[in-house]
């Protein structure tokens, strides 16, 4: 039977989910991280799958979304998009830390994932801790600062005034760029990554993802089992019941024990 806990910790509301035999064992982790506008409860389907194969995994809730929603639009929460992204990355290790402390990790077997934000927030992620052995994004996108300069233009081109000055594009620019890990990509140390991207994705760019996916293959020369790029022809911003399966066996054989 997998077990499905619902806790907190220091304000972070989360999902465990573990086999029940498994509950008091160190055991290969999971972090998954949900899309923008989502929530921890909808991607327990990912879950539930990683339970399955022994994996412990744990799903939070980021900052304003969830149970931690304060009723912003849309458009409000896009203009905190970057802050959400950050906070998530910096409350991993909060989440790491107190599963440790219980002695319910294996140190050597730390997964992280996520869709879209999640993915973006996976990747940035990577540039932080050394302690992650392997990652998956599913629709994210590595180059923060590029990416950020895109959703301004976006905002201008839709005929929006920017809600922000110069001065604070500028600090928050230099800010993503800490975790931009297509500025630092050594950072990677041939942990393995693994990318799903639908071709048609008009959310997060396609195209970013690729390059960087690209640039990173001599970084694996003589590892190439520990990077993977699947793309969908036919997929828009929208993981495929493929993209999900693909991820728990990148898992399975990333991070057993």
């Amino acid at each position: 039977m997998i077990l499905v806990d619902k806790s907190n910790i220091q304000n972070i509301p989360f999902l465990h989910l573990v086999k029940e035999e498994y509950i008091d064992k160190p055991l290969p982790t999971c972090f998954f991280i949900h899309g923008f506008t989502s929530a921890k409860e909808h991607n327990l389907h990912y879950a539930y799958l990683l339970a399955e194969k022994g994996f412990r995994v744990i799903l939070p809730d980021c900052l304003e979304h969830g149970e931690r929603a304060t009723g912003k639009s849309e458009y409000q929460l896009g203009e905190v998009f970057w802050k959400i992204v950050l906070n998530t990355i910096h409350e991993l290790s909060v989440l790491k830390a107190h599963f440790e402390e219980k002695g319910l990790i294996l140190p050597s077997g730390i997964g992280v994932a996520g869709t879209s934000m999640g993915g973006i927030v996976t990747l940035g992620a990577l540039t932080q801790y050394q302690w992650i052995s392997s990652a998956v994004s599913l629709m994210g996108n590595p180059t923060y600062v590029k990416f950020a300069k895109a959703q301004l233009s976006q905002v201008e081109s839709l005929g929006y005034d920017i809600p922000f000055s110069q001065e604070e594009i500028d600090s928050m620019m230099n800010e993503l760029a800490q975790y931009d890990l297509s500025l630092q990509p050594d950072k990677l140390g041939g942990r393995p990554l693994m990318f799903w991207h639908g071709k048609r994705d008009k959310v997060v760019p396609f195209n970013l993802t690729r390059e960087f996916y690209d640039s990173i293959l001599p970084y694996y020369q003589k590892n190439e089992d520990h990077l993977l790029f699947i793309e969908d022809d036919k997929a828009d911003h929208k993981v495929t019941r493929e993209g999900v399966l693909k991820l728990v066996e990148w898992f399975e054989k990333h991070l057993s024990a």
